[in-house]
C-alpha cells in the first residue's frame, strides 16, 4: 500500500469513528435528552426521572467516555497505518 492510499485509508476510518461517536452522543444528548424524555422519565435513576437526568448529567458523562474511547481507537488506528510515535 503506498503512502497516499494508507493515508486516505487512515482519514476514511477515522470520519467512520467520528461519526458513529457522535452520532452516539447526539443520541444521548438530543435523543435521550429532548426527544425521548418523556418516555425516559417513566423511569428514575439517583432518584431523578431518567430524561431529566440525561439532559443535566447523562450526556456530559457520555460525552467524557467518548473522548476516552475515540482516543482508544485512535490510537489503534494510528499503530495500524504505521502513523504510531
Amino acid at each position: 500500500m503506498d503512502k497516499k492510499s494508507r493515508s486516505r485509508a487512515y482519514w476514511r476510518e477515522n470520519l467512520k469513528y467520528l461519526a458513529i461517536l457522535l452520532s452516539i452522543w447526539f443520541l444521548s444528548s438530543y435523543g435521550a435528552g429532548i426527544l425521548f424524555a418523556d418516555e425516559l422519565n417513566r423511569f428514575a435513576l439517583g432518584g431523578f426521572k431518567l430524561g431529566f437526568w440525561f439532559a443535566q448529567q447523562g450526556s456530559i458523562f457520555i460525552f467524557v467516555v467518548l473522548i476516552f474511547v475515540y482516543m482508544r481507537v485512535m490510537n489503534r488506528l494510528d499503530k495500524k497505518y504505521g502513523y504510531d510515535e
